[in-house]
């Protein structure tokens, strides 16, 4: 089993485990951004519907389940540029060097994909402030913000992993 890794990881090379965890960051962040906001507009067009006043309130609530995604693109800009890419100068990696970039993928394509699920719930529940007592809706937006810490961390985690980690 172990030769079977070992070949498969040194077939791939360590340039292509760098790009799949930076494409997995973009990929997950954005999907859990996806359903995050698509939950908070669901809840919201009914709102807005019959108060169509209060469609800036809910737009941004669901604009923040949005910003994981853009974590998640910061993430993969940052490998890229680690790797490379940006100024022609393409990183030779070696099996360890591309798990090691992967690996530091890992807290935000798993905080950013979760977080932005987790605080699309938080905005969706806090359109009921909006359709209740629009006057609060400024209460869902902190509560939401708790949430967006983590991915915050999540992003900072992945961030201080890429540029520590020396590829010559």
């Amino acid at each position: 089993m172990q030769d079977f890794f070992t070949g498969l990881f040194n077939s791939f090379g360590g340039v292509g485990l760098a790009y799949l965890g930076s494409a997995l960051a973009v990929a997950l962040c954005c999907v859990g951004s996806a359903k995050g906001t698509g939950m908070t507009g669901e809840a919201a067009t009914g709102v807005i519907s019959e108060t169509p006043e209060h469609f800036s309130k809910c737009m941004i609530l669901q604009v923040l389940p949005g910003t994981q995604g853009l974590y998640g693109i910061v993430a993969w800009f940052m490998v890229l540029n680690k790797l490379g890419v940006f100024s022609g100068q393409m990183a030779q990696l070696s099996v360890e060097q591309g798990l090691a970039m992967f690996a530091a993928c890992i807290p935000i394509a798993l905080g950013g994909w979760l977080s932005a699920i987790a605080q699309g719930r938080v905005a969706t529940a806090s359109i009921n402030i909006v359709a209740k007592k629009p006057e609060e809706s400024t209460k869902g937006i902190i509560l939401c913000g708790i949430v967006e810490f983590y991915a915050i961390l999540s992003l900072l985690a992945t961030i201080l992993l890429v540029m520590m980690y020396p590829l010559a």
